[in-house]
């Protein structure tokens, strides 16, 4: 079975973790958090603007004071989620598929 390419919507993370150096427990807060991986320049200039925190430490500190914890509890890649929504959606396409052929045969058996 050939593999599904990666929305673009998902992409965008992928290469904000790689731009930005960001762990993927970070993207995975970013995320949570609702953050937009196309703004993140304007959030990771601290070299220009000592003022600010450098971009992981940013989504580390607004995800502790949100969340109360430091991480999340599982932490998954893009690539997993991707691959476990995919799943998803099989799982849901096959119980579908079973159920309308239940009514079928039901349906059969009653006009029998």
């Amino acid at each position: 079975m050939k593999k599904k390419a990666i929305p673009p919507k998902l992409q965008c993370w992928i290469d904000a973790r790689k731009r930005y150096q960001l762990s993927h427990a970070q993207v995975q807060m970013a995320r949570e958090l609702g953050l937009n991986p196309k703004k993140f320049g304007s959030l990771a200039n601290h070299k220009q603007e000592p003022w600010k925190e450098p971009l992981p430490d940013f989504i580390e500190s607004i995800y502790f004071k949100r969340f109360s914890k430091a991480q999340p509890d599982k932490v998954r890649t893009i690539e997993q989620s991707f691959d476990l929504q995919e799943l998803k959606k099989k799982v849901r396409k096959e119980a579908k598929a079973q159920r309308q052929a239940v009514d079928i045969e039901e349906s059969i058996e009653i006009n029998s």
